[in-house]
């Protein structure tokens, strides 16, 4: 409690959030996890290592209605940069999430407040799909957050959004051994959730940091765990480097995603 406390102070005085902007978790409803690499992190708008700062109206900010879990494990107003706090090695600009929530309200008024959890890492290099296996600082943290975010509130947790996939592309090995190492991560974190039918969505790559983008690809789309749904980026507009997607493609994700989402109950 008192580490919480102090990370808040941290982060209020580097004017990450103020006061004013913590809720209280009894707030949340419908929590979502967002991990994987840089493309769920969020890149849209940056150049150069430097975000332009451009917010599309599709991803404003909704302070009552979409909350984000901070790296202090508080509830804040959500705001891009989502993952400001979270992919810190990295300069992050537009992601899927915001997009993604404020599609949600939009299909489902009954949802509730919208409590995102931002846990995906980029880095310089990206994260490979071995770095997310039980038992590594990245699977911690994984389920360090949402446990964080499911509290002892009526929150539920009603998906994992998980977009990574483009740094197993370069070595041969790791692109045939994708499929495997995904479903046992996402079977580890089911169990360590104690939720063994929680919703994942898997968005399958459409770029990548080696030669083998269609064998990741492949696997993706050939998993073979129960309520697992596959949303394709391929053809979604990449910035100039060929391997973020730009803002514009962010936001069609987000909005593509929150379609596999069913209606509350």
């Amino acid at each position: 409690m008192m580490f919480s406390f102090i990370w808040l102070l941290i982060l209020t005085y580097a004017g990450l959030v103020s006061p004013a902007d913590v809720y209280s978790s009894s707030q949340v409803r419908s929590i979502f996890i967002l991990a994987g690499q840089s493309n769920m992190s969020g890149r849209g708008g940056v150049v150069n290592n430097t975000w332009n700062g451009v917010v599309p109206i599709q991803s404003k900010p909704n302070p009552t209605k979409i909350l984000r879990l901070n790296a202090g494990l508080k509830w804040v107003g959500a705001q891009e940069p989502l993952h400001k706090d979270i992919d810190v090695n990295a300069t992050c600009g537009v992601g899927p999430g915001m997009a993604f929530a404020n599609s949600l309200l939009n299909q489902d008024p009954r949802i509730g407040t919208i409590g995102l959890v931002p846990c995906a890492v980029g880095s310089y290099m990206g994260t490979k799909i071995s770095q997310w296996g039980r038992g590594t600082f990245l699977y911690r943290q994984l389920v360090r957050r949402t446990r964080a975010a499911a509290g002892d509130n009526m929150g539920k947790i009603r998906a994992l959004l998980w977009y990574q996939g483009e740094s197993d592309t370069k070595d041969p090995r790791d692109a045939v051994m994708y499929k495997r190492r995904l479903e046992r991560m996402l079977n580890s974190l089911r169990a360590d959730l104690q939720l063994p039918s929680l919703q994942v969505v898997v968005v399958a790559i459409t770029s990548g940091q080696g030669p083998y983008v269609n064998v990741v690809r492949t696997a993706q789309f050939g998993l073979q765990l129960p309520n697992v749904m596959v949303v394709d980026a391929k053809g979604l507009p990449l910035s100039p480097d060929n391997l973020h997607l730009s803002t514009p493609a962010q936001v069609r994700l987000g909005e593509m995603i929150a379609k596999k989402i069913p209606p509350s109950d």
